[in-house]
C-alpha cells in the first residue's frame, strides 16, 4: 500500500530516542568485528572470574537484576536493572561481573568489539592477579 499525504505521520519518533550511554573507546582493532551476547546468571553466583576481553571495549546494559561490577583501577560498584556499563577491553582485568542479588537471577547484554581469530574473553590466572594486585582499587569494607 503506497503512502498517501492524508495518513497521519507518527510522531513519536522525536521522542523515542533515549541516550542511555555514551563512551569515547581508547582503541577498536582493525579488522575487528561486532557480538552482542546475553549473559544470566542465578541467584547469588559470583559470574566470569577475572578475565579481560583482549580484542577491544565492551558495552552492556543490565535487563534484569543487580551486578556487582569492577574493573581494574575502578572501584567495585552495582548496576541494576536499566542500567549500562562499558569497559576498554585490552589489558584491563575485569575483576567481577557476579550476581549481586541471592533472590533473583540477572540478566545482562554485552555488545563487544572482537579481533578475528582471538578469544572474546580470556580468564586472568592467579600469578598475574598478584602481580598487579597494586592496580586494584580498594575493596569495601
Amino acid at each position: 500500500m503506497a503512502h498517501t499525504d492524508e495518513q497521519p505521520r507518527s510522531e513519536a519518533w522525536k521522542t523515542a530516542l533515549t541516550v542511555l550511554q555514551e563512551a569515547t573507546p581508547p582503541v577498536i582493532p582493525e579488522g575487528a568485528h561486532v557480538m552482542t551476547v546475553r549473559i544470566e546468571f542465578p541467584p547469588g553466583d559470583p559470574g566470569t572470574p577475572p578475565h579481560r576481553h583482549p580484542g577491544g571495549p565492551a558495552f552492556g546494559y543490565v535487563l534484569e537484576g543487580e551486578m556487582r561490577f569492577e574493573l581494574e583501577g575502578e572501584p567495585e560498584r552495582i548496576v541494576r536493572a536499566g542500567e549500562t556499563f562499558w569497559e576498554p577491553g585490552g589489558d584491563v582485568i575485569h575483576y567481577q561481573d557476579g550476581n549481586a542479588r541471592a533472590d533473583t537471577r540477572l540478566r545482562f547484554l554485552v555488545t563487544m568489539l572482537c579481533v578475528p581469530g582471538q578469544p572474546m574473553l580470556v580468564l586472568v590466572d592467579d600469578d598475574e592477579l598478584k602481580q598487579r594486585a597494586h592496580l586494584r582499587a580498594p575493596r569495601p569494607s
